[in-house]
């Protein structure tokens, strides 16, 4: 009996519906089950995949067959991740990366030429602005940086060239809220593609294609994994982008997301809307209670009206963040005396984890930029940026008390 039920299964089954509110779809969307029907989603651990015949071999290469030949290309599993993620964002495809920086680095490569123009934000992570100020000009691909949130520099950085806007709202590490709507409106009108990086807002806070934005991209390695096991990126964007630009750089470049890195992800995807809720809520708590110490100089968060750009963060995102920024009186030293200071919240550079993380970028993240770049970016050496994570609320504020009466 249990025979001929085996061989009645004989086609993989897909789940998903459009309808589904995003909880569901982070559970459920894009799931494929084999003809064992498992519950978890299954790890496709096989670098490639073998055929019927040599007929079937030359049906799939020249595309008449569209399944699976390399895992450099694709792969069952991580196809499960990339059809759910985009089913949230409500994309027509994604393709998954090695690393955020990774999908970044193809998001751009796959929108210029020699000869074209990027326009980014000067807020951008560090490695970011190495590909703008750096990796592209080494291709005959000009960049011009301005400040993200005056929408008039936009406008006059334009030329006939301009082939790309390059942004990320909030800002790393400043958490700084750019006009998404705005700025993809510019693009627009110069007939270039707005690639938008929202891992400091998650997807579950904004929303940039309903904003105007043509690509988004994410690194998984925070939020979207949020326990620290594994780096991962997602680029998304039209079906006829990713197809034409995007997959021939996949194919023959390299930066494929592993099987298992996707099957982590898909287990991080469930209960990222736990995760973002609880961390967001003991921000907000974090954040009121910074905002009150005399020893903390300035308190960045975008969940708080007193936020520089409060009005276009309630406009465009429907939470706060699990981000704040803070400015420690006294620079370096103190900064670093207050860090050493804290027990809970540990030293790291990562960030959107289960665990309250804390940084000093001037010395990390945004080191490899220089001190002019810093200081117009308001990176002084007491800013301090803390990922907060799934810890008691009041034990993180303890910590924190504790470490602020040791400055």
């Amino acid at each position: 009996m249990r025979l001929e039920r085996m061989k009645d299964m004989t086609e993989t089954t897909k789940t998903g519906n459009k309808n589904w509110r995003p909880a569901t779809t982070l559970v459920h969307g894009g799931t494929m089950r084999s003809p064992f029907g498992e519950t978890s989603e299954t790890i496709y651990l096989t670098q490639g995949f073998t055929y019927s015949g040599a007929e079937a071999a030359e049906a799939r290469f020249n595309g008449e067959d569209p399944g699976y030949v390399y895992s450099r290309y694709a792969n069952p599993t991580v196809t499960m991740f990339e059809d759910r993620i985009k089913a949230l964002e409500g994309a027509e495809a994604a393709r998954a990366t090695a690393s955020g920086m990774a999908a970044v680095n193809l998001a751009l490569m796959a929108a210029v030429r020699a000869g074209d123009h990027v326009i980014a934000a000067k807020a951008l992570f560090g490695s970011c602005r190495y590909i703008c100020e750096t990796l592209l000009p080494r291709f005959g691909v000009e960049s011009t940086l301005v400040d993200g949130t005056d929408i008039e520099q936009w406008k006059a950085a334009v030329r006939p060239n301009t082939k790309a806007l390059f942004l990320e709202s909030p800002t790393n590490p400043t958490l700084e809220v750019i006009d998404i709507e705005a700025v993809a409106q510019i693009a627009k009108e110069a007939g270039a593609r707005l690639i938008v990086d929202n891992v400091f807002a998650t997807p579950l806070y904004q929303s940039p294609f309903q904003l105007g934005a043509d690509v988004v991209v994410y690194s998984a390695t925070k939020h979207i994994d949020g326990q620290g096991r594994c780096l991962g990126g997602v680029i998304l964007s039209d079906e006829e982008w990713i197809n034409d630009e995007v997959m021939p750089f996949i194919k023959h470049t390299g930066p494929h997301m592993s099987p298992f890195s996707a099957w982590v992800l898909l287990k991080g995807l469930e209960t990222l809307p736990l995760r973002v809720a609880r961390q967001t809520e003991t921000a907000g708590r974090i954040a009121d209670y910074l905002a009150s110490q005399s020893k903390v100089a300035r308190l960045i968060y975008p969940g708080r009206d007193d936020h520089p750009q409060a009005d276009v963060a309630k406009r465009q995102m429907s939470g706060g963040s699990t981000m704040l920024a803070m400015e420690i009186e006294g620079g370096k030293e103190t900064a670093f005396r207050f860090t050493n200071a804290l027990e809970i919240v540990k030293i790291s550079n990562n960030l959107g984890d289960a665990k309250s993380l804390i940084t000093h970028p001037a010395t990390t993240t945004h080191q490899s930029i220089g001190e002019e770049a810093r200081a117009e970016l308001g990176i002084t050496d007491g800013i301090l940026r803390l990922s907060i994570g799934l810890e008691d609320p009041q034990d993180l504020l303890e910590d924190i008390e504790k470490a602020l009466q040791a400055i």
